[in-house]
């Protein structure tokens, strides 16, 4: 499968010039060494000829802010961070970049899942599922210190099953409860994984606390173009989040296996290229206040820079923004880093 051109310059000139207009595009994560000769350059991050990993980890973010202007951070998820970690994520980034994070499963699992790395806890209940004081200081909390980079918060709902919630409505009234007393100066959305559930009753709830819906594209999900059809207008006009994660049907253990390294685009799939398109499309030309968040992961086609790129060249509007001179690679980093071995 032939790839288009990548040139790195028009590239940022058309993520810039969406980023002007309230449409952030970006990736979920962005620690992937099959990046590297599309926005990552290998001379910052090697020893000894070589790319070292911990080096790579740890001062990619830098490289990949000056490219995108907000990233979906997906290792939120599995724990709460202090402050120290946030400010050493702003740090690498300019204050125009946001960031979209994934609430810690301690706050959004009803029942943990029987997988080793749970121990004792596996398929137990969660007792601080859905608690807003310990979500206000575990996490909230600890983000004040950035807030400017803080972009879309996302509470991604694993399936739950009858054993969990007999039905919508039981899972509506927690939420109810919960949105109504967290404080109204961030920006909230929901990521729901439990198919039937996309509908009224979800959709009232999210419309009364202005919390978007993240239009996901995901194993046991309708594709994003279907959400389109059943959710209708967006919760709230004034923030809009979608994650290209899989493709429907796909289990991630199985796109791991078919996609990575993730150096090129194996499998196109242009239903969720039309999606994407159609979104930045739409935004284009009716902004919302505190911005649209597009996040597409490797995992769907496999490659997410040249996802975007594919949709990039699709855009009529963006075929004006002015064609930046070439990028020339920078010469190698001598003692930039501590070694990262």
């Amino acid at each position: 499968m032939s790839e288009p051109s990548f040139d790195l310059a028009y590239y940022r000139a058309r993520i810039a010039a969406l980023a002007e207009k309230g449409i952030f595009v970006g990736t979920s994560s962005w620690t992937y060494q099959g990046w590297i000769g599309q926005i990552y350059t290998a001379s910052r991050y090697e020893y000894r000829g070589k790319v070292a990993n911990t080096r790579f980890e740890e001062n990619c973010l830098s490289e990949y802010a000056e490219t995108f202007k907000t990233a979906c951070f997906d290792g939120a998820y599995y724990t709460f961070y202090g402050a120290e970690k946030w400010q050493a994520m702003a740090a690498q980034v300019p204050p125009d970049f946001r960031f979209g994070l994934k609430v810690p499963e301690a706050i959004t699992v009803k029942r943990y899942p029987t997988l080793p790395k749970y121990g004792d806890r596996g398929g137990t209940l969660n007792e601080d599922f859905l608690n807003a004081p310990l979500f206000i200081e575990r996490f909230l909390q600890p983000l004040e210190s950035i807030r400017r980079n803080v972009g879309p918060i996302i509470f991604e709902f694993s399936k739950f099953y009858s054993s969990e919630y007999p039905e919508v409505s039981a899972f509506v009234a927690d939420l109810e409860i919960f949105f109504s007393v967290l404080p109204k100066t961030w920006s909230y959305s929901v990521e729901l994984r439990t198919r039937k559930w996309l509908g009224p009753e979800y959709l009232a709830c999210l419309r009364k606390h202005a919390v978007a819906h993240v239009w996901n594209n995901w194993s046991d999900m309708p594709a994003v173009s279907e959400q389109f059809g059943i959710v209708g207008e967006p919760p709230t006009d004034d923030l809009e989040v979608a994650r290209f994660l899989l493709k429907p049907g796909r289990k991630y253990e199985d796109a791991v296996a078919k996609f990575k390294p993730y150096k090129i685009t194996q499998e196109i799939n242009d239903d969720a290229r039309s999606a994407l398109q159609l979104m930045i499309e739409k935004r284009w030309v009716r902004l919302s206040r505190n911005g649209t968040y597009i996040y597409i992961n490797n995992r769907l086609e496999g490659n997410a820079l040249m996802t975007v790129l594919a949709v990039l060249d699709r855009i009529e509007a963006l075929k004006s923004v002015p064609r930046p001179a070439p990028i020339t690679p920078p010469k190698p980093a001598q003692g930039q880093f501590d070694l990262g071995l």
